[in-house]
């Protein structure tokens, strides 16, 4: 039996609100705007998006998730515009990496545990993006230097250069213990001259660098050549 099609009369009209605003006789503002002049609203609004989040005010959520949406079908509809892509092909193409990702799921593999999920999904992506050869590929460097150096510190534990739950010099457990001593250490770098964010970032590349040494030296040893 088939199931009736899901109905979204709300996204519809959100849509034909855009384009409405994007044709001919409709905003101007609108009708200027390129993927590139809008990358920095799609920044903003996901900071606000989080911060929503944060603030777990259902309200400010469904209004910045609107916000992040819009920029979504805003480029959509320049590229279908420009003859490169549609909406529908953002979806399509998003909906078959997803079943694609999921073999526990749609297909025939089995993946119990989310740890379970998280190999099969690293391993699948090897297969997808072959030119990839490092675990540090396809990390956005734009990050801001606390989630580069986040994600950065787990690629690390992955390839076995470090482990990742050690405690480490400074044993924090609690996140409110954290962030005043983050900011006591922005405060001493700002009162010295110092610029965290770019110190950050220096030493998060420098442990991108050894994460592909340490690759390279593990794929010549001969316990990987076995």
């Amino acid at each position: 039996m088939t199931e009736p099609a899901a109905s979204h009369p709300e996204l519809e009209k959100l849509i034909g609100t855009l384009e409405r605003l994007r044709a001919p006789g409709g905003c101007a503002w609108d009708r200027d705007q390129t993927h590139e002049s809008l990358v920095q609203y799609l920044v903003e609004e996901t900071y606000e998006l989080v911060e929503a989040i944060e603030a777990g005010e259902p309200a400010d959520m469904v209004e910045e998730l609107g916000d992040v949406l819009y920029q979504v079908l805003f480029h959509s509809d320049i590229a279908a515009e420009e003859g490169r892509f549609t909406l529908e092909d953002v979806a399509a193409n998003m909906t078959a990496k997803m079943i694609g990702r999921h073999p526990h799921v749609f297909g025939d593999t089995t993946a119990e545990t989310a740890d379970d999920v998280i190999a099969v999904w690293d391993d699948l992506k090897k297969t997808e993006k072959p030119h990839r050869t490092s675990v540090v590929d396809g990390i956005p460097q734009g990050m801001p230097a606390l989630a580069l150096a986040d994600k950065l510190l787990g690629r690390a534990h992955k390839v076995g250069l470090l482990d990742a739950t050690a405690p480490g010099a400074i044993n924090v457990t609690e996140e409110d213990e954290l962030g005043p001593l983050l900011l006591a250490i922005v405060a001493s770098a700002k009162a010295n001259g110092l610029d965290s964010e770019r110190a950050l970032r220096t030493a998060v590349r420098g442990l991108s660098d050894e994460i592909q040494a340490h690759e390279a030296e593990s794929a010549e040893s001969p316990a990987a050549e076995a």
